[in-house]
């Protein structure tokens, strides 16, 4: 039987949960019932790496390779549409920085849709990994018989524009998200949408976990009690609560070292904070790792201080690994953990994490219940795959 044909559509491949999702869901897919292309605005990333060899990597879209070119290369190129539009888009976003209705992405597609060419295949099913270009680029720029739209972020909290984006989700056939807390979120938002929504979490794969968790030891030779956060930089991750919290630990006299995994625009605030609270021999920023598993597994406690989130990819896997988790409370957590159960959950503000972190670092007793319980859990979820297997299969050859 000829195999399915399938787009996938996702910004780049950089260090970030729906990232790593997308890898995760990839290395578990059927490739003998479905041929997989890949489309990124931005053919880059850490995780390119990780591509299962089945997976085809499409050229980037003709005018977002224009818009990567110097100056003198645009002009040398002699391409005055792209021009015109790279030189409109670049003024209308200057422009429009004290625009709060609109996303930037949603400002970004607004000046420069009609640069970018459909795709010239035809395909089964197209999926929008993301929120954003993504899913505006397969609603208008994609033949394909279904369209599946992944949601993975909290789509209000993220500043995305509903009435911008109602055009290109009413052209899907469904609204995938992360977890049910989200679906809640997207039914508010999208109620006449509700019958799209299907929950599919994002697919943790509990063996390829392990067995990256145990490559190495980064922490050789460190006494200091560990703790590790894993995330992108950026301000829904809450690296000001980290960083204030940091502060009280330390002032408290608990002797810890707290190890951030990650990259993004918040580095130069973060450091500026550890300077301002006298954190450095504190918290220490390690950078974006291919491989922050062996982090996660040589940790005492994973500390998780975000604002908010679709559905927490790396509590998930922390817990897969039987490490302790500290975390605020954001609305979807609650589909995460049991607090005093399976990982302790705290107000989101400094004291509260400090004093969580104390508290699951000192008392031995919490601490021992969290981990038997954790090794009782069952890991990972994989099975999540066959939720989009049956989506899948509603296409007929």
């Amino acid at each position: 039987m000829e195999r399915k044909k399938i787009l996938i559509v996702i910004n780049s491949l950089h260090c970030g949960g729906a990232e790593k999702s997308l890898i995760s869901m990839l290395t578990t897919f059927d490739y003998a019932k479905y041929n997989v292309d890949l489309q990124m605005f931005n053919p880059q990333g850490m995780f390119l790496d990780l591509l299962p060899k089945e997976v085809k990597v499409l050229p980037q879209i003709d005018y977002l390779r224009y818009c990567g070119l110097s100056m003198y290369g645009k002009i040398k190129k002699m391409n005055f549409r792209f021009l015109c539009t790279y030189l409109k888009t670049s003024f209308g976003l200057r422009m429009e920085k004290s625009n709060l209705e609109l996303h930037p992405a949603q400002k970004y597609w607004k000046y420069c849709h009609n640069a970018i060419s459909e795709s010239k295949k035809i395909y089964d099913i197209a999926i929008a990994w993301g929120q954003g270009n993504p899913t505006h680029y397969v609603a208008e720029k994609v033949n394909a018989k279904k369209k599946i739209a992944f949601i993975n972020a909290d789509y209000e909290a993220v500043g995305h524009d509903k009435k911008f984006d109602y055009k290109y989700y009413e052209q899907y056939d469904y609204i995938a998200v992360v977890s049910e807390g989200l679906k809640e979120i997207m039914r508010q938002v999208f109620p006449d949408m509700e019958r799209k929504l299907k929950t599919i979490y994002d697919i943790n794969n509990k063996e390829l976990i392990e067995r990256m968790s145990l490559v190495e030891n980064p922490f050789v030779g460190v006494e200091e009690k560990i703790l590790v956060t894993v995330g992108r930089l950026e301000k829904p991750k809450g690296y000001d609560i980290a960083a204030e919290a940091c502060k009280l630990l330390k002032e408290s006299g608990i002797f810890f070292k707290w190890y951030i995994v990650g990259e993004g625009s918040e580095r130069s605030n973060i450091e500026q904070d550890i300077e301002k609270f006298g954190i450095q021999e504190q918290l220490i920023l390690v950078g974006a790792k291919e491989n922050p598993y062996v982090y996660m597994k040589n940790a005492d406690v994973y500390v998780q201080t975000s604002k908010y989130e679709g559905f927490c990819l790396t509590v998930g896997e922390a817990k897969i690994l039987n490490i302790p988790v500290v975390s605020t409370n954001f609305e979807v957590i609650y589909n995460q953990i049991v607090s005093e159960e399976n990982g302790l959950i705290v107000d989101m503000d400094a004291k509260a994490v400090a004093d969580g972190i104390k508290r699951m670092l000192l008392d031995n007793a919490l601490r021992k219940r969290i981990i038997c319980n954790l090794q009782k859990e069952k890991k990972g979820n994989i099975e999540e795959i066959e939720k989009l297997y049956c989506i899948l299969e509603e296409v007929k050859n």
